[in-house]
């Protein structure tokens, strides 16, 4: 596994962690906007090339998950539909639709955060990602969750 190195002063963290706080804080954006807080970005060749966080209210657009507006933008940025050396790092579970996206984009990699195991694709027991589709979860869960669960607790 390689490793980012931020000095001698700094923890050595992996690009998991690292490119996860990036996530993170597309998901603050979103609580900013008092959108549920999932943020996601797109990485290919160690550079974030895709950034994105949750719309559905602003757009008053159900599709406007994070993952549809980080990939949608990666896309954009690499001037094409396929995005197979690239890896989608999202602070929580794909949906079905997300996961279903990354299908067609052919996503090299899925890293997330928490587990949705209500919403989640995991709950399907299925492969509905591209088959070479590498998926990684429970990066900085906590944290990930955290974010969503007092978002829905001022809620109620």
């Amino acid at each position: 596994m390689r490793y980012v190195t931020f000095g001698d002063e700094q923890p050595t963290i992996s690009p998991d962690d690292f490119y996860m706080t990036e996530a993170i804080k597309e998901a603050k954006l979103a609580l900013a906007e008092d959108e549920i807080p999932i943020g996601a970005i797109v990485v290919c060749q160690n550079k974030i090339i895709g950034r994105g966080h949750n719309l559905t209210e602003r757009l008053t657009d159900v599709s406007a998950h994070a993952e549809m507006q980080a990939l949608t933008a990666a896309a954009n940025f690499m001037g094409g539909k396929y995005l197979k050396d690239c890896t989608l790092y999202v602070t929580l579970e794909p949906c079905v639709m997300c996961a279903g996206a990354t299908y067609w984009f052919q996503l090299g990699k899925i890293v997330f955060g928490a587990y949705d195991t209500r919403m989640g694709f995991g709950r399907l027991n299925q492969k509905i990602t591209h088959p070479k589709t590498i998926i990684t979860g429970g990066i900085k869960e906590n944290e990930c969750a955290e974010l969503v669960r007092e978002f829905f607790k001022k809620k109620r």
